[in-house]
């Protein structure tokens, strides 16, 4: 399996974090404008996820208000089509709201950001103290990043469902589980199989968990010793690691790392595996 990657100028992104913060600082450079923001909503609370400020600080990263008492709530009810408010103090949606008081002038671009299936995500946004005349030029910039962000939320999740789907822990009896992992495994993926080995072998209590790298497709030295030192870890917690399908050139990069294999049990096949701690496969005629 193998991850997607979003590349933007040359520049190549794993999440929708990366991509974000690269977007607004493009946008930033070619919209004269104070702020530009993304902000995410729970239909309850509007909370800015990135932000780019020029000048004077008018939202920051972690800033969180109320949905209803937002202008992300009045581009979101505006529609799927960009909402343009010149003069905030003017407008009828955007004056009567505490955020307008606050600023005392200015001007507000937003369009909504979605998924795929259609539900929100949150918003993509300009604000500024001084009034602007929007050009076709802002409005067309707003409207293609918003559909960029679109794609980049959707390679966000397919790459986190891949990750999952690579090294899935399947639980086969009390205290007893495996890790099966697949595909080819980069340093970000062996990190992400650390985590993920860690937490679910607390979750399910686990005294054994068997590690099958058969269904690796390529590994180096340096994740080689990333999952050895996940191994290694796992013996902390009092979990006993057990290594299946330990290939060849596993073996040579573990000595490459200096890798401490004295205290891994490793077996060439799971049925080994699981024949080394009291099971055994009977073939029901």
């Amino acid at each position: 399996m193998e991850e997607r990657m979003l590349t933007l100028k040359g520049k190549s992104f794993q999440n929708f974090d990366d991509a974000a913060d690269s977007i607004l600082k493009m946008i930033s450079k070619i919209v004269d404008m104070n702020t530009i923001f993304i902000a995410k909503n729970d239909k309850k609370t509007n909370r800015i996820v990135k932000a780019v400020n020029t000048k004077e600080v008018l939202v920051d990263e972690g800033d969180e208000l109320p949905f209803k008492d937002t202008y992300c709530k009045l581009s979101v009810d505006h529609g799927r089509e960009i909402l343009v408010i010149e003069d905030i103090t003017k407008n009828d949606l955007s004056q009567p709201l505490q955020v307008t008081e606050n600023l005392g002038s200015g001007s507000f671009i937003g369009i909504p950001i979605y998924y795929e299936n259609g539900d929100n995500y949150g918003t993509i946004c300009g604000l500024d103290t001084n009034n602007i005349n929007f050009s076709d030029q802002h409005i067309e910039i707003f409207e293609t990043m918003a559909s960029l962000l679109t794609y980049v939320l959707e390679l966000d999740k397919a790459n986190q469902q891949i990750q999952t789907l690579s090294a899935p822990m399947v639980p086969v009896t009390k205290g007893v589980a495996i890790l099966p992992i697949i595909g080819e495994i980069t340093a970000p993926r062996a990190e992400n199989i650390i985590h993920t080995a860690l937490a679910k072998s607390q979750d399910y209590d686990l005294d054994y968990l068997i590690i099958d790298l058969s269904a690796v497709t390529h590994i180096n030295a340096t994740v080689s010793g990333a999952l050895l030192k996940l191994a290694n870890i796992l013996g902390i917690i009092g979990v006993k690691p057990i290594l299946t399908g330990f290939q060849p050139i596993m073996a040579l990069n573990a000595i490459q790392v200096h890798a401490d294999l004295k205290d891994i049990l490793i077996e060439s096949t799971l049925e080994r595996a699981l024949e080394s701690i009291g099971f055994t496969l009977v073939k029901d005629n």
